[in-house]
């Protein structure tokens, strides 16, 4: 079983207290205050492990790590430790992963929209690859490029048409979407590329379908669409197209309903849909982001108030919820939890609660009706596989600060994202002299 078909981190202990990484969880709370983000280094580089072992039979398998899933420096130290290059979305992904020490060789920067100023500090820090997702930053990019005299390699988003069984909004290779090239633009950019936009290397096509996928035929469909693309450009233009990016997606078990395949099973996916052409393709790259990061994460809160409404519903409230989390808000996204005072909380009886979050929205819940030991107001609390896309979607709402993350592993605990301060909250703040008094 690899490492996204588990709920909890795999250093998780039961004792007096739940401990990951070899460090209580209760004393954590207590020394770094909550809510707190804790990272199980075990857990991550054992996925990352379980991604070399499963593609080891692929000499030109290239590994990137889909940095918006959580970007911070010892996240990224770590991925490139492990030899994952980085699937990069922004300026600031860009530069995290580069004061990280990361090969910049193996960065790809992608996305629908990038600036000027991105696309610049890009080919400034020669970022290996660009994924180009529209006419506009190809002729973009061309120009740019041939202002400071570089030629770029580059691949080709397209949407290959595949709908996956998602929610809508992490949908992304479906004809409908803002991202990249429909099948019928791919020859006119082409020929752009080949007649008139001469600082563009074409190197290959890049795709990807969504997030949270259970469904192997979906990885299969896309790389049949991908490999006859390249096969059939190649063939039109006289290229030797030898990359091809298959992006992310795999799912990971968030509750005990969700059944995502093993890393083991999409490798052999990968395998048989490229054994079915004779097309070679030596490069393959593929882009990991949730499955690398999710389960190798939890989110501790302190418990606070509570109430028992008319209908019989039991509140429980905590002091996080949907600005350090807003999953459950934006997609319906489930959890497990439980309480780390795993001695203490044996001795009492067991009660359906919905845990509510601290912010001012009726929304704000983070987990419907979950059997739990009676909470009391002080108790520390667990959230299960809060590691992808809970502090890169973070937010200050409320004017609230955005919590501290930990990395533990050996029974040590390391700060890797301080907590925020009042003062940071208005760090940017200015208070025109007009308006002082």
């Amino acid at each position: 079983m690899s490492v996204n078909q588990s709920i909890k981190p795999v250093s998780l202990e039961y004792k007096e207290n739940l401990t990951i990484g070899g460090c209580d969880l209760k004393k954590l709370a207590e020394k770094y205050g909550t809510p707190l983000y804790v990272i199980d280094e075990l857990t991550l580089r054992g996925i990352c492990r379980d991604y070399k072992e499963a593609f080891k039979e692929y000499k030109n398998i290239h590994l990137m790590y889909a940095s918006k899933a959580l970007c911070t420096s010892a996240v990224a130290r770590i991925l490139d430790d492990e030899g994952f290059g980085f699937d990069t979305v922004s300026a600031g992904e860009i530069y995290t992963v580069y004061r990280a020490g990361a090969d910049m060789s193996k960065v790809l920067f992608n996305g629908n929209n990038k600036s000027v100023r991105e696309i610049e500090l890009a080919l400034d820090l020669k970022v290996g690859r660009f994924s180009v997702d529209n006419f506009y930053e190809a002729e973009l990019l061309n120009n740019i490029a041939d202002k400071k005299g570089v030629k770029v390699d580059i691949l080709l988003r397209i949407t290959p048409g595949i709908e996956c069984h998602t929610h809508d909004y992490i949908q992304t290779g479906q004809v409908d979407s803002k991202f990249g090239f429909d099948l019928s633009q791919v020859d006119k950019i082409v020929d752009l590329i080949i007649n008139k936009y001469k600082n563009l290397n074409l190197r290959g096509l890049h795709a990807h379908i969504g997030s949270q996928i259970f469904e192997l035929k979906s990885f299969y469909d896309e790389i049949e669409i991908l490999v006859r693309e390249i096969a059939r450009i190649n063939k039109k233009f006289g290229l030797k197209l030898d990359e091809m990016n298959m992006g992310g997606g795999l799912g990971v078990k968030y509750t005990e309903d969700d059944t995502p395949p093993d890393v083991k099973d999409l490798a052999k996916a990968v395998a048989e849909a490229m054994n079915k052409y004779s097309v070679e393709i030596p490069t393959i790259y593929l882009e990991p982001g949730r499955s690398i990061i999710s389960t190798s994460g939890v989110t501790l809160y302190t418990v606070g108030s509570s109430k028992v409404v008319p209908n019989g519903r039991k509140y429980v409230a905590v002091d996080g919820g949907m600005a350090d989390n807003p999953r459950p808000s934006m997609y319906q996204a489930k959890y497990v939890a439980e309480g780390v005072n795993v001695s203490e909380m044996a001795q009492r009886p067991k009660e359906k609660v919905t845990i509510a979050g601290r912010f001012c929205e009726s929304g704000d819940i983070l987990i419907e009706n979950i059997e739990l030991p009676e909470l009391r107001s002080g108790d520390v609390i667990c959230v299960y596989n809060t590691g992808a896309y809970n502090y890169s979607m973070s937010s200050n709402y409320n004017k609230v600060e955005k919590p501290a993350m930990v990395l533990v592993n050996n029974s040590q605990s390391d700060i890797i994202v301080y907590r925020e301060t009042l003062d940071d909250l208005i760090s940017k703040d200015s208070i025109p002299d007009r308006l002082r008094k």
